[in-house]
């Protein structure tokens, strides 16, 4: 018997030593990846939480929001310089995404973060945006126009996420921890080395059947992944999309406003005929564009993107 509780209490000494290298090694990686990649802009504090935010060019405003996972640098990777010149540009990082901080009290919800960003355009004074949502980001444009209306002024929806998934896509499985509890604890032990080891598969599966960039990890920002907040947050973000997203899809209908979708036929993240056709079957005046490419359309057609957004910011009156 003491056998054992020696043996016992060895493994659980073992364990814990394990855990803290864990955590130090993600700690002094997230250290490393943000000298790396500091923050693009300036940051502003909005109710429950602090907005890291680009803001550039001059004329009709836009507001860029990016995916499950991404950053801001998904859109200054190559979709801002190309409007720049005839827009005012602000991209943010969404609520606990990049260098954007959720308040430690504050949900993951869609309709929370869609208060986030209606008190950002609300201290920037953007006066009615256009908004460009790519992927979850869609999805969040859909429920700031929802939860106040008359606040933009149309939304440009680049493969976005409409509609209930009941299983997460293939890449984003593993992000499915429904405990906090356990989604801190990975995030502070495994999720940063398995990070590193698999990133390469996942990117490739979310990017397909285009290549990935090679500067992804870079210039694309993709490096940021790498840190213990940025699997946390992602893994809440997937775990509380569908509470909101029911009641929105019931609401589309309800939309006064121009909205266009671009999907790329081959997506092999979220399927065009769910979440582009039906959303725009639902949605009053829609309209949807179907080119060849994957998910990641801002990365590998900026400039189909960029005359999308355009044509959309034609609609506007």
């Amino acid at each position: 018997m003491i056998v054992l509780l020696v043996a016992l209490l060895a493994l659980l000494v073992l364990a814990a030593v394990a855990c803290v290298m864990l955590a130090l090694f993600a700690a002094n990686t997230a250290r490393r990846v943000e000298a790396a990649l500091p923050p693009l802009g300036n940051f502003l504090d909005v109710p429950g939480g602090r907005i890291h935010y680009v803001d550039k060019g001059t004329g009709p405003p836009i507001m860029m929001i990016h995916g499950l996972g991404g950053t801001l640098r998904h859109f200054t990777y190559a979709m801002m310089d190309l409007l720049v010149g005839e827009y005012r540009v602000v991209i943010i990082d969404r609520p606990g995404s990049g260098y954007s901080e959720r308040g430690a009290a504050t949900s993951a919800r869609l309709a929370v973060q869609a208060e986030a960003v209606a008190a950002v355009i609300h201290a920037l004074d953007l006066r009615r945006p256009l908004l460009v949502g790519h992927s979850l980001g869609g999805a969040l444009s859909l429920a700031v126009a929802l939860e106040h209306p008359g606040l933009v002024s149309g939304l440009a929806l680049i493969a976005p996420l409409t509609q209930v998934e009941t299983e997460p896509p293939g890449p984003f499985e593993r992000l499915a921890i429904a405990s906090p509890f356990v989604r801190r604890l990975v995030a502070w032990t495994v999720a940063t080395p398995l990070a590193i080891r698999g990133s390469r598969a996942v990117l490739a599966a979310i990017f397909a059947p285009e290549a990935v960039p090679a500067d992804f990890a870079t210039t694309g920002g993709g490096l940021l992944s790498l840190r213990p907040s940025a699997f946390h947050e992602t893994s809440s973000d997937l775990v509380a999309v569908n509470d909101d997203l029911p009641g929105m899809v019931a609401r589309y209908p309800s939309l006064r406003l121009p909205v266009g979708v671009l999907f790329g036929r081959e997506d092999r993240i979220l399927a065009p005929a769910v979440h582009g056709e039906l959303a725009v079957a639902a949605i009053p005046g829609a309209t949807i564009e179907l080119v060849k490419g994957g998910h990641m359309l801002p990365f590998t057609h900026a400039e189909w993107c960029a005359a999308f957004v355009r044509e959309v910011a034609g609609r506007i009156h």
